[in-house]
């Protein structure tokens, strides 16, 4: 079994459904979004995959500890897990909170960690994988999201201390989305003109960060990497 966090919409669900067609068993998070977690069950089912609705809030340590309790009491061993659970609220550092500040770091980063020490307890028997969702403007300097940015490249970091602790038993990379989806507030056009300048001028699709993930998943040789799957932002 593959654990997506952050799995019942957007790019988690993409990777998610990705990984049932390819075979795996899905243990399925979510936190709030109960609905659209079991539409993506349902679809996963459909395959022909069985999966396993988790519910969890992340920012919470003792969350974590209890859901990964329910994935080692589930009858299908763990393999790999994805990390994909993040928030990217407003953040800038002149007027940003404690509070919001905390709440970033603590999905963003904080529950990576704790998510990949626990499941590497279950995962290292069978030499399984760990796969991180960074981003590809962690070099950038967005004022509007530097609280998000700063947590991405943290993980980024994060992911090759991991790779480094758990060799050879677990192989940890981490894939960084460029423009991909939206975000709900941005206006089509503002989404457009940023896509125009890009070097391949086009904006990438869900399905591209799933097909890294599983080249990724599928890849012995590779541990500690960074895969940005950006149409060329990080050129810019």
């Amino acid at each position: 079994m593959v654990l997506v966090t952050g799995a019942a919409h957007r790019i988690g669900r993409v990777i998610a459904l990705a990984l049932a067609r390819s075979g795996f068993a899905i243990g399925l998070h979510y936190h709030t979004s109960i609905d659209a977690a079991k539409q993506t069950a349902i679809e996963i089912e459909e395959i022909g995959m069985p999966t396993i609705l988790l519910q969890a809030d992340l920012r919470d340590p003792n969350q974590i500890d209890q859901l990964f309790q329910d994935v080692s009491r589930s009858s299908y061993p763990l393999t790999g897990l994805v990390n994909s659970a993040a928030i990217m609220p407003v953040s800038r550092l002149d007027e940003l909170s404690v509070e919001l500040w905390d709440e970033i770091f603590s999905l963003n980063l904080r529950a990576a960690w704790l998510c990949s020490q626990k499941a590497a307890h279950l995962i290292k028997p069978r030499n399984g994988w760990i796969i991180n969702i960074s981003d590809a403007g962690t070099s950038k300097t967005w004022k509007e999201h530097a609280v998000y940015n700063l947590s991405k490249a943290a993980l980024q970091t994060l992911t090759r201390l991991l790779a480094r602790t758990y060799a050879p038993q677990i192989r940890v990379n981490a894939v960084a989305p460029g423009l991909i989806l939206p975000p709900p507030e941005m206006s089509a056009e503002d989404w457009q003109n940023l896509v125009c300048r890009l070097p391949l001028s086009k904006s990438g699709e869900p399905e591209d960060i799933a097909q890294a993930v599983l080249f990724l998943a599928n890849n012995s040789t590779v541990t500690g990497q960074i895969i940005a799957i950006d149409a060329g932002y990080q050129l810019l």
